[in-house]
């Protein structure tokens, strides 16, 4: 299990030194902590994004200690495997909360394969009120149904607390961790970084909300239903953020190509 923390300065190029599967999903993962960035969702060496290998059972890429996302580039992103062994060479280390959750949520749900894990500081806010989540507007009507609550225990790095973090998650799609933070899943990492961005601008809009002093119309339960079947009744079953992702991936580019490394 992977237990301190530093950062190997001098990355590897790994461009046509891993297959080409494991290649894109690195240059997707990196674009998704630069995006991620770009959003304000995490200024610091904390959190994590990890995706699964395609082809792979238990091999998966997570961030190491160390690098803000603005700094993660497709090579320095770490191979590890459910057991926590570094695979892609280096000095690296992963932090064992992230580790411990994050490979739960992919070892136990066989859909999913990518995570992502904020304190984004209008979610963290959220995240500490009794109520929870409150749906206010069209965009937020994604969400319901798809947002399941985690109590906090502390820091999320003793192994017995995983299988309680997935349970809570179940099949949803978010999770509020409470007095902590947001996390999201999805069976792509497009679907993963969607959902976090409808999570966090409902989060936003209702800390704003709140906060302006004046009665508050709230949608109607039956509202918020019927607008969630009409959103999810569009894809059928596929991911969400197929048309979404790609836009993403450009705001990575624009700011800085250098996550292609």
């Amino acid at each position: 299990m992977p237990d301190s923390a530093s950062n190997d300065d001098n990355v590897i190029p790994l461009h046509g030194k891993v297959s080409d599967a494991e290649w894109e999903t690195r240059l997707n993962l990196a674009a998704a902590f630069r995006a991620a960035h770009h959003y304000g969702w995490n200024d610091t060496v904390r959190n994590h994004i990890t995706a699964l290998i395609p082809g792979s059972d238990d091999e998966f890429l997570m961030n190491p200690l160390g690098l803000g996302w603005h700094e993660i580039t497709a090579s320095s992103l770490v191979k590890t495997n459910f057991a926590g062994d570094v695979l892609s060479g280096g000095d690296v280390k992963l932090a064992p909360a992230g580790f411990n959750f994050h490979s739960e949520i992919l070892k136990s749900l066989p859909e999913i394969v990518c995570v992502l894990h904020v304190h984004e500081m209008a979610g963290t806010a959220v995240s500490a009120t009794e109520e929870g989540l409150i749906m206010f507007d069209q965009g937020g009507c994604m969400l319901h149904g798809e947002v399941g609550y985690h109590d906090f225990e502390g820091l999320a790095s003793e192994a017995e607390e995983a299988p309680r973090i997935v349970a809570d998650l179940s099949d949803r799609h978010a999770l509020i961790m409470r007095n902590h933070g947001l996390l999201t899943v999805g069976r792509t990492i497009g679907e993963a970084f969607t959902f976090m961005h409808g999570l966090v601008t409902a989060c936003r809009t209702q800390v704003q909300l709140l906060s302006m002093g004046v009665p508050i119309r709230r949608l109607p339960e039956d509202i918020c239903v019927h607008t969630h079947e009409q959103m999810m009744g569009q894809r059928g079953n596929k991911p969400i953020g197929e048309r979404d992702w790609p836009m993403y991936y450009r705001i990575a580019e624009g700011l800085n190509p250098s996550f292609k490394d």
